[in-house]
């Protein structure tokens, strides 16, 4: 059962700005990922599902984070239907993110009041995920749309929060563009936590990288 409620995590999305994005089936290595993360000011984190017995990794991190990382928000991405997204929740997913927008996924974790985030790619969509309950849409793939999408999509519909994920580095160009557009935060995987921290296991890097890149976020929206 999630520990969040939808509302508290919208609210820690809008605040924080940045949820990191990661996957890996060693449930030891997620745990260190996790508190560098943490260690650096993260305060969400969607793990991936991308891989065999993916969901018994997701137990074990989410275990820790309850036990170890007080406040830490924990959910799951890349989930493709309602099925998935129930056994997640059954696990304690706070959130569930999704890359298309799937209506029966959305009827589960409505009845949950969990947040869910579809992957959108039309205002046409965006509007559907918003009459379905969506407090934040996911634009995805982000790269592909850019933040002149977004603040195309604000004019008419100010009152749509957004968080592009896919496209999204560490650079404060890069951040000031979305940021600047009106996104409400940003969904970072490979461009915050890469293949090579991983391989060398640099997890001060990574709690450095964490720390820098919440900091630009937070100096761009002043």
């Amino acid at each position: 059962m999630a520990k969040y409620s939808r509302l508290e995590v919208a609210m820690a999305m809008r605040e924080s700005g940045m949820i990191p994005l990661f996957f890996h089936s060693d449930a030891e290595l997620g745990k260190k990922v996790l508190k560098a993360c943490y260690a650096g000011g993260a305060r969400l984190l969607e793990f991936t599902s991308r891989g065999d017995f993916a969901h018994e990794v997701f137990a074990e991190l989410n275990k820790y984070a309850q036990s170890e990382l007080p406040g830490m928000i924990l959910g799951v991405g890349s989930i493709t239907d309602a099925g998935a997204a129930s056994l997640y929740m059954q696990l304690g997913a706070n959130f569930i993110v999704t890359p298309v927008l799937r209506e029966d996924i959305a009827l589960i974790c409505n009845r949950r009041k969990v947040l869910w985030s579809p992957g959108c790619g039309s205002l046409t969509e965006i509007a559907r995920a918003e009459e379905l309950g969506c407090e934040i849409v996911k634009l995805f793939p982000g790269s592909t749309y850019g933040p002149g999408f977004v603040k195309a999509i604000k004019g008419p519909c100010p009152w749509t929060d957004i968080m592009p994920t896919g496209g999204v580095s560490t650079e404060e160009s890069n951040l000031r563009g979305w940021f600047e557009a009106g996104v409400s935060c940003v969904g970072m995987g490979s461009k915050l936590i890469s293949k090579e921290i991983l391989l060398q296991k640099d997890f001060k890097k990574l709690e450095e990288d964490v720390r820098k890149t919440l900091d630009i976020i937070k100096a761009v929206r002043s």
